[in-house]
């Protein structure tokens, strides 16, 4: 009986849970990998234009350098070569750690030698093709981080505490690569500075082959990859030429959806600094129709072979021989096409509810970050300083802090109450910066009453008498940012499958990214025509639109749960797949 008890004890969530996950070391490395994953973004898409504009690169040739934020947009595209290939010499290292390792190290090496190099409008051709294999490198390790993360989750290092942590880390990062790495490049100069980026992702690398893993060639529950495409040869599966069909198609469009993107990139490089395209105009021009040919219409053809196979149409009625099933085009169906029929066929109809909650869910956070410093020095006023202090030093604290409750959150409240609540607060946030655009009476009187301005005031002398009220709006907005975040990580990775996580996951997260970028045209757009307020006020309606996709999401996930007879309010024990 007493046993029973202590039992009971231990498994109650809440903070209990959250130090006892915490002290499990595959937290200690999602840590570390966050950090890992984190800084190479910070410094290749934030710092470097400030050593660029310091050694006074012109801002033609510096416009070549947002070509780095493609490798991000778009590396669901390569996403498959991390699901299915195993690296010579690294495949020892283990299914993910082969690409996660070897990818940290080539990144420490690569700041290493940009520290050795001279970024000047001269030399420029070596500096910029560093910096893009750099960004190649880090989007290739994010793939692989994320898959890990949801292959190595247990019972104690849940997927939704490893989650939070990952994003802990990925936000520490971002505060050394950004502001502490302008502080300290203001100090030592800025070759050193990427000199110690370089250092602290080899050691990470390094610590890296310590980490758990499965074997490469091996699923997170041990079975043979290989078995997935003997698995094709038998009696129910599709039969081979209606998969080398599905293959052709889906083939065609991921080759040209590549295409696209390569001939960007060599016409942004090759031609001359008028004469290059212009990279926010592809990605709002092309990226929805690099979506559509490599999301959209395949997950349609996938449906459709999914509808079949359950069907039992175009099937196999006996066994064929294995040395017939396992051939090249099928291993480019298994690295492809499996992927999506597995997802879709498992969602069914639910994928039109996940796919817009996907669209929705971030879509106010991925939009406003454009405009949010010309809202701050522009619209507001503040100096450089005040908005590095409220959003780079006390904003990044807020957003931790955040993430650390939503995780405890998830733990006591479960992973889709906290994604619910993350989203409504999300959502009611962008009130507050409603408020501040007609002159922030309302945040100035709350900050005034519960002793905050007396606190920042304290703490940041140099401010002005409006700056508690924006680092007040900051705080609350920040937070609420952490929590949403930890909850949609966590939900995100919860959906995808095992076998296919490296995929799934790439083109569900790169579907939220891309989404932001295409809205910010008709926001900004709306922003000249109407002003902030109506802008912010648009937000918080959009924010409720993810509200409601979330309670239905709810629903279906906990009727999933009764279903399969799982007792629980949330799905958070059930295995991922």
């Amino acid at each position: 009986m007493a046993d029973a008890v202590a039992e009971t004890k231990k498994s109650k969530p809440g903070w209990g849970t959250l130090l006892r996950s915490l002290r499990n070391p595959k937290s200690g490395y999602m840590a570390l990998f966050g950090f890992a994953s984190g800084l190479p973004f910070a410094l290749f898409l934030g710092t470097l234009y400030a050593w660029l504009s310091e050694a006074e690169v012109e801002l033609e040739t510096m416009g070549v350098f947002s070509l780095i934020g493609l490798a991000y947009a778009f590396q669901f595209l390569w996403s498959p070569l991390i699901d299915k290939v195993s690296i010579p010499g690294f495949s020892k290292l283990g299914r993910r750690k082969q690409w996660i390792v070897p990818s940290q190290i080539l990144l420490g090496v690569i700041l290493i030698a940009l520290s050795l190099s001279n970024p000047t409008n001269e030399a420029i051709g070596w500096f910029s093709l560093l910096a893009g294999i750099g960004a190649l490198a880090s989007a290739t390790q994010d793939i692989a981080i994320n898959a890990w993360r949801i292959d190595v989750a247990d019972e104690e290092a849940t997927l939704d505490i490893l989650s939070t942590v990952y994003q802990m880390g990925y936000r520490l990062a971002a505060l050394v690569g950004g502001a502490l790495g302008l502080i300290i490049a203001a100090r030592i100069g800025w070759p050193q500075t990427y000199l110690m980026m370089g250092a602290i992702l080899l050691v990470i690398g390094i610590a890296g082959l310590f980490a758990p893993d499965s074997k490469a060639g091996e699923n997170a529950d041990g079975t043979i990859t290989d078995e997935l495409l003997v698995s094709l040869s038998k009696k129910g599966e599709l039969q081979p030429a209606v998969r080398t069909r599905a293959l052709a198609a889906v083939g065609l469009l991921w080759a040209v959806a590549i295409g696209t993107v390569l001939t960007f990139m060599y016409m942004s490089l090759a031609y001359a600094p008028e004469d290059r395209p212009n990279p926010t105009d592809f990605t709002v021009t092309y990226g929805p129709w690099i979506i559509v040919a490599t999301v959209v219409i395949p997950a349609f053809i996938a449906g459709w072979l999914a509808s079949q196979k359950a069907k039992g149409e175009n099937v196999l009625t006996e066994d064929l021989p294995v040395k017939v099933a396992v051939s090249p085009l099928d291993h480019l169906y298994r690295a492809l096409v499996m992927p999506l029929v597995e997802f879709v066929g498992r969602m069914g109809w639910s994928l039109v509810l996940i796919l817009s909650l996907v669209l929705t869910y971030r879509i106010c956070d991925a939009i406003w970050g454009t405009f949010a410093y010309p809202f701050y020095l522009g619209e507001l006023e503040y100096t450089n300083d005040e908005v590095a202090f409220a959003s780079k030093f006390f904003g990044v604290g807020a957003i931790i802090a955040g993430l650390a409750f939503g995780g405890y959150l998830i733990t006591k409240f479960g992973r889709m109450a906290t994604l619910t609540l993350g989203a409504l607060i999300a959502a009611l946030t962008n009130l507050l910066y409603a408020d501040m655009a007609v002159g922030g009476a309302n945040m100035q009187a709350a900050s005034d009453a519960i002793g905050f301005s007396w606190f920042i005031s304290t703490i940041a002398p140099f401010g002005s008498d409006a700056l508690p009220r924006l680092t007040f709006t900051i705080m609350w907005e920040n937070l609420a940012i952490g929590i949403a975040g930890a909850a949609y990580v966590a939900w995100l990775s919860s959906i995808v499958s095992k076998k296919y996580s490296a995929v799934q996951y790439a083109l569900l997260s790169s579907l939220t990214l891309l989404v932001g970028t295409l809205g910010r045209g008709a926001l900004g757009e709306m922003i000249e025509d109407r002003g902030y307020f109506d802008v912010f006020i648009l937000t918080t309606l959009i924010g409720g639109v993810a509200v409601v996709l979330c309670v239905f999401e709810w629903i279906r996930v906990t009727r999933k749960g009764a279903n399969s007879g799982v007792v629980a309010p949330d799905p958070q024990a059930v295995p991922a797949e």
